[in-house]
C-alpha cells in the first residue's frame, strides 16, 4: 500500500529542522525515496558525501536530507540533521515492504538428526538438514535447503539465508547473519608434496563465529588445520570473500568483497580490507588498518596505518610511486630532447687533428 508523509512528519522522525522551501514546506507532501541522481518530485534523497553537492543541486527531489552545517543553494527542501545518512536510514524504513516473517516451528520437509537441540521460537524452513547432536539457539531462522552439520552449535536470534552451508563441529554465537551460498567450515587448503603428488593434510579444526557478525554471499571459511579460524565480535564479510584456515579476524572488522586471506594470517580490530585485496599466509595486521582495494599485503602492518598497492605499502609512499610512473613519458620525451641537443653540439664540434 502506498505511503505518503509531510516534510514535517518525516522531519520530526529523524529529529531534523526544515529549512527553506518557504511557508508551506512543512506540509509538502513525500510519497518515496530515491538516490541524488535518481530522485524526482515528491520524493526525498540525502548528501551522505560533499562530492555529490553538484548532483544534489541538479536534483528535482522535493527535499533532501543535509547536514546541520549545510549552506548550499539548492531547490528541494531541506531537513538538516546530524548525520544525513543514518537519518535516510530510517526515513527508507517507513517506505519499504514490511520485512518477510517466518512463523516458529519445523517443517515437514525438514530432516531433523538425532539428539538435536532446538531453542524456542525456532523457524526451520523447508529441506533443512540439521544433522545429529547439533543445538540452535531460541528465535534463530534457518532459511531452505540450509545444512547444518553433527554437533555445531548456533546461538540465538540468527538467520541462515537458504542454502547456507554449515558444517560440524562449528561454533556460531548470537545475532549472526549468513547469506545464501556461504560455506562455513570446508576444510582448508593443505597438502603435502610426497612420492609426487600432492597429499591431503587432515583438517580437524574449527571455526568459531562471534556475536553480531554477518558474512555475504558465496563466502567461504574454512576450518582450522587444528585449532580454529575465529570471526570476532562485529565483523561484517561481504560476498565472495575467501578466510583461509587458522584465521583470526578481530572485533568490528570490515572485509569488503573478494577479498582473500591466506591461512594463519592475523588481523586485528576494526580493521578494513577494501574489493580484492590479497593477504599472504602467517602475517599480523595491526588494529585500524586500512587496506587500499587490490592491493598485494605480503608483510606485516603496523597498527593504524593506510597502505596501498602490489606488493601493498605505506599509501603516501605508493602515492609518489605512483607519480613518479606518471611522470615518465614527459621525463622520456625531455631527455630524448636533450640527447638531438647533445648530439647535434658533437656534429658540430671540430675535428680534432
Amino acid at each position: 500500500m502506498p505511503r505518503d508523509y509531510t516534510v514535517e512528519v518525516l522531519a520530526a522522525l529523524v529529529n531534523g529542522q526544515v529549512v527553506g522551501g518557504g511557508a508551506d514546506a512543512a506540509k509538502a507532501r513525500i510519497h518515496g525515496v530515491a538516490g541524488v541522481a535518481d530522485a524526482s518530485g515528491g520524493q526525498v534523497t540525502f548528501l551522505g558525501n560533499k562530492k555529490y553537492l553538484p548532483a544534489l543541486k541538479a536534483c528535482k527531489a522535493s527535499a533532501a536530507l543535509v547536514p546541520l552545517d549545510f549552506d548550499a543553494e539548492i531547490s528541494a527542501i531541506q531537513i538538516r540533521v546530524e548525520n544525513p545518512a543514518q537519518a535516510f536510514e530510517k526515513i527508507l524504513a517507513e517506505f519499504a515492504l514490511p520485512p518477510v516473517i517466518f512463523e516458529p516451528g519445523v517443517h515437514p520437509t525438514a530432516v531433523i538428526g538425532k539428539d538435536v537441540v532446538l531453542g524456542e521460537n525456532v523457524s526451520v524452513q523447508p529441506y533443512v538438514v540439521i544433522e545429529d547432536g547439533a543445538r540452535i539457539g531460541d528465535s534463530t531462522v534457518i532459511g531452505a535447503h540450509v545444512y547444518i552439520g553433527h554437533r555445531t552449535a548456533v546461538g540465538a536470534g540468527c538467520k541462515f539465508y537458504p542454502h547456507v552451508t554449515i558444517r560440524e563441529n562449528i561454533t556460531i554465537g548470537n545475532q549472526v547473519v549468513i547469506h545464501s551460498g556461504a560455506v562455513i567450515g570446508g576444510d582448508g587448503f593443505g597438502y603435502e608434496f610426497s612420492g609426487g603428488r600432492h597429499v591431503k593434510i587432515l583438517q580437524t579444526g574449527t571455526v568459531q563465529i562471534d556475536d553480531h557478525v554477518e558474512i555475504g554471499s558465496n563466502t567461504t571459511i574454512d576450518r582450522a588445520r587444528f585449532g580454529r579460524t575465529w570471526i570476532q565480535e562485529g565483523t561484517k564479510i561481504d560476498n565472495l570473500v575467501q578466510i583461509a584456515h587458522n584465521v583470526i579476524i578481530g572485533k568490528h572488522s570490515m572485509i569488503v568483497s573478494q577479498a582473500g586471506i591466506s591461512g594463519s594470517s592475523r588481523l586485528g580490530n576494526y580493521v578494513t580490507l577494501a574489493g580484492q585485496v590479497g593477504l599472504v599466509g602467517h602475517i599480523e595486521v595491526g588494529d585500524k588498518v586500512i587496506v587500499a582495494a587490490q592491493s598485494g599485503v605480503s608483510k606485516n602492518i603496523p597498527a593504524g596505518e593506510v597502505w596501498f598497492g602490489s606488493p601493498a605499502v605505506p599509501m603516501q609512499e605508493q602515492k609518489e610511486k605512483i607519480a613518479n610512473i606518471n611522470r615518465l613519458p614527459k621525463l622520456s620525451a625531455r631527455v630524448k630532447k636533450i640527447e638531438q641537443i647533445l648530439d647535434s653540439k658533437s656534429k658540430s664540434l671540430p675535428e680534432s687533428s
